[in-house]
């Protein structure tokens, strides 16, 4: 089966989540992609939780299908030893704060002298140019650095965390992947390669453009939860049922406003949400708290008027509809032998490797001897 990237080589220096979820989304699609690590502990997700046949799994989840070569960058034979591998290259990620590849030897200008085409991915909170672009920083910095995160970030009494890495993924691991696609593209036109400049915090305001088409591009002062997603309409909320668990109410157009309104037996002078939103709010709030979930449930669904019962992220892998697309029927193998689905990406199944080759995960420096990388005590 050919997939897309067959035949394209590709050197990770990335950690973490950003530039491994990208590069692991290029293995999928056919890549070669040699994950360049530390000797002896490999890099920091190797060390992250959970424990899966005495590995980790957070590690396994977004590496499995590559190759790892083991090389200390410090020392005066990495980039002798790594130029066989970049002249090959035809894309390189790196994941390191700027100037630090320059440092090892292995920045854009240097190895651009080795191999005029490469692409040359660099993933950063802050982007290589700015003033904060030396800034320590995690997703919620890049999310809150954005003004995102002040739009919904609960009351200030307890203030929600975000359930989800906005900036690491939506803001690093696609942009990157989204414009390596694109430079290998102009590659094909041009014969000529570049260095791509990825900026988590850059990247986030298009999660909310609402925000920014107000807050940004109109200049008005937007405060927490008082837009009509973020928390200022019934008709866009999260209502408590008497077992603990929470309705999605996301009802914006009339007729599944109507349609919810009806079935929950809303009063009438209540249905207009303009007139006294939190009147509507609190009145919702009392039916839906009424009733468990399992009656609400199959009454929501049978009425289709966008409302849903929250489900919990471990029941996800029973769900009927996703079952039915297929979305877990990807695996990877542990060193164990045993398989778990693997993650879960935006590729479409026919540009990703067939289900049933199910990667396996690689030790620390597995493909050292493959790719004539040498320890230093070997040199």
């Amino acid at each position: 089966m050919a997939l897309p990237l067959d035949g394209i080589f590709v050197l990770d220096f990335s950690t973490l989540l950003p530039g491994p979820l990208a590069t692991l989304m290029l293995a999928e699609a056919g890549a070669e992609v040699v994950k360049v690590e530390r000797p002896a502990v490999g890099e920091d997700m190797r060390a992250a939780g959970p424990d899966w046949q005495g590995e980790s799994l957070s590690y396994a989840i977004l590496n499995g299908g590559k190759k790892c070569i083991a090389i200390d960058l410090k020392s005066e034979h990495a980039v002798t030893q790594l130029i066989p591998l970049i002249e090959r290259a035809d894309i390189l990620v790196e994941q390191f704060r700027p100037g630090v590849m320059e440092r090892l030897g292995l920045g854009y200008d240097a190895v651009r002298l080795i191999n005029s085409d490469i692409i040359y991915c660099s993933v950063t909170g802050y982007g290589q140019t700015g003033p904060k672009r030396m800034a320590a920083g995690h997703d919620m910095n890049y999310v809150g650095d954005s003004g995102v995160l002040s739009l919904s970030s609960g009351p200030s009494e307890q203030p929600t965390i975000p359930p989800a890495l906005i900036a690491d993924v939506g803001g690093g691991s696609y942009p990157a992947m989204i414009n390596i696609l694109l430079a290998l593209r102009q590659r094909d036109q041009t014969g000529e390669g570049t260095h791509l400049d990825i900026s988590m915090s850059d990247n986030v305001l298009s999660f909310a453009f609402d925000g920014f088409t107000r807050g940004v591009a109109l200049g008005g002062e937007l405060k927490n939860g008082e837009q009509k997603l973020t928390g200022a309409s019934p008709r866009y909320q999260l209502y408590p049922t008497s077992d603990g668990r929470l309705v999605a109410v996301a009802a914006i157009e009339q007729k599944f406003w109507d349609a919810f309104t009806d079935l929950i037996e809303l009063e009438q002078k209540l249905r207009d949400d303009h007139a006294d939103p939190q009147a509507t709010t609190k009145a919702i709030g009392i039916i839906l708290a009424a009733r468990p979930s399992t009656e609400w449930g199959p009454l929501l669904e049978a009425t289709n008027c966008c409302c849903t019962i929250v489900r919990k992220i471990n029941e996800v892998g029973d769900d009927p509809h996703f079952k039915a697309r297929g979305i877990f029927d990807w695996s990877v193998k542990g060193a164990g032998g045993c398989s778990v689905p693997a993650l879960p990406i935006p590729i479409a199944p026919q540009f990703r490797r067939p289900r049933e080759a199910s990667p396996s995960v690689p030790a620390v420096g597995a493909d050292n001897e493959a790719f004539g990388i040498k320890g230093s005590e070997e040199l």
